[in-house]
C-alpha cells in the first residue's frame, strides 16, 4: 500500500487532504482512483484512508482507520556526514533513510572536496536532499521523514555536539576502539555518528572531537568509502541495539 506524508494542518477531523507534488504523483504516475486505499503518515500517527475526491491541486481522502506507527527504530541515530562529491550524497541520504536514520547533518571539514559558498546552490542542494529523503521514507514505509539539516562547518558541528553523549567517529587510524565493545556501554537511545570526507579526517579534527567526548572506532582492516561508512555503522548499531533483523507482527 502506498504511503504519503502530511502536516497536521492537512487533517480535518475525518478528512485528510494531500497537496503539492504528491497530487500529481497519485494521479499521473500511480494512477490511483476514487475508492483506492492509501496510508497517510503524520506526526500524530498513521491513517488508512480511502480516496474520495481527486482534483488538479489536491487529493481528498477519508480516514478509515488510525493507528500508531511501528516502523521507526528505538535508537535515534544522528548522522553527521562530510559532504561527498558527485551524486554520492544522494546515495548516502537515500540509503540511510531506508534503514532508519533520524537526522542527517551535511558537514564541511578541512578535507571536504565540495565547498558550497553560493547560498542559492546550497539551498538547491538541501531541497534536493530533502526530496530524496522524503521519497526514500515513502518507499521504505517509514513513519516519519528524517530531518536533513542545514549545512554546517566543523566548528558549528562541534558546538552542536558539545552537550551530546555517544559520539562515534569511525577513523582509519584507530586500532583499538572496537565498535561492538563500545555499543555495549551506550547510555540512552541516541547515537551520533561522525563520518569524514573522501580524504578522511585530519588528526587535529579527531582530537577536537575527542575533546568533546567523541570516541574514535575502527571498522576493521579494510578502508570504507565515505558513502559506505555511515551506512555500515548505522546498520551495525540498528542490528545490535535496534530492530534490524527483528520480526514484527503486522497490526
Amino acid at each position: 500500500m502506498h504511503r504519503f506524508f502530511v502536516g497536521e494542518e492537512q487533517i480535518y477531523e475525518e478528512i485528510i487532504e494531500i497537496l503539492g507534488q504528491d497530487t500529481k504523483h497519485i494521479k499521473d504516475v500511480l494512477r490511483l482512483k476514487v475508492g483506492d486505499t492509501i496510508e497517510i503518515s503524520s506526526s500524530n500517527g498513521i491513517y488508512r484512508c480511502n480516496i474520495i475526491e481527486i482534483y488538479d491541486n489536491k487529493i481528498v481522502t477519508k480516514i478509515v482507520e488510525s493507528f500508531q506507527g511501528k516502523n521507526e527504530p528505538p535508537i535515534h541515530i544522528a548522522l553527521y556526514q562530510a559532504i561527498a562529491k558527485g551524486d554520492k550524497m544522494d546515495y548516502i541520504i537515500q540509503k540511510n533513510t531506508e534503514i532508519g536514520v533520524k537526522e542527517i547533518y551535511p558537514i564541511i571539514t578541512n578535507r571536504t572536496i565540495v565547498k558550497i559558498k553560493d547560498k542559492k546552490k546550497e539551498q538547491s542542494k538541501l531541497n534536493r536532499w530533502r526530496m530524496i529523503a522524503e521519497e526514500a521514507a515513502k518507499q521504505s514505509k517509514r513513519d516519519c521523514i528524517p530531518d536533513v539539516l542545514d549545512i554546517m562547518d566543523f566548528k558549528q558541528m562541534l558546538n552542536n555536539l558539545k552537550d551530546e553523549k555517544n559520539i562515534l567517529v569511525p577513523y582509519e587510524m584507530e586500532k583499538k576502539g572496537c565498535l561492538k565493545s563500545i555499543l555495549g556501554n551506550i547510555e540512552g537511545n541516541k547515537i551520533n555518528i561522525i563520518i569524514g570526507p573522501e580524504g578522511g579526517f585530519e588528526e587535529k579534527e579527531i582530537q577536537l572531537l575527542k575533546s568533546i567526548g567523541g570516541q574514535s572506532v575502527t571498522l576493521g582492516p579494510r578502508i570504507l568509502r565515505t558513502e559506505t561508512a555511515g551506512l555500515v555503522v548505522s546498520t551495525i548499531i540498528l542490528y545490535e541495539l535496534g530492530d534490524i533483523g527483528v520480526i514484527r507482527w503486522e497490526k
